[in-house]
């Protein structure tokens, strides 16, 4: 197959629907919006959502909690996946970025202590759990809030 031979799925490709071109066209005069009416004039219809009048959907249901505008949320490393590290390698957010530990760096790292460390690191984070801190401190390493 060569690229001119290429062609659309047959009936995925539909001509546009042209309105107001005359009576023959079956779409002429009012161009298939009725006589008057909201929907008919220019600028006319109904805002999303709207139902008539009815009381809106988003108007019926319960509202419940809210959305915190000063939340911190962290990006999280757990202390086992830190063994991929050498012996004595300084662990930055950056160093983590870049190992593909953290995707994103939100508004910081935390270190959490899930399973072991085996080797020694100084760890470089904006927080640290209170495990995380002992099995660092426990496998020789140091840590250090940024």
């Amino acid at each position: 197959m060569k690229l001119h031979e290429l062609s659309p799925a047959p009936g995925s490709k539909k001509e546009r629907k042209r309105v107001g071109r005359g009576i023959g066209s079956g779409n002429g005069k009012t161009a298939g919006r009725g006589h008057k009416g909201q929907n008919a004039r220019s600028g006319g219809g109904v805002r999303l959502g709207f139902e008539g009048g009815q009381n809106p959907l988003y108007r019926r249901l319960p509202k419940r909690g809210f959305n915190n505008r000063f939340r911190i949320e962290y990006a999280i490393v757990n202390v086992e996946d830190l063994n991929k590290f050498s012996a004595g390698t300084e662990v930055t957010p950056e160093l983590l970025r870049k190992s593909g530990l953290v995707k994103q760096m939100k508004d910081g790292i935390k270190v959490l202590g899930n399973g072991d460390l085996t080797v020694a690191l100084t760890v470089k984070a904006n927080k640290f759990s209170q495990s995380a801190i002992e099995k660092i401190q426990a496998a020789g390493g140091k840590t250090e809030v940024i």
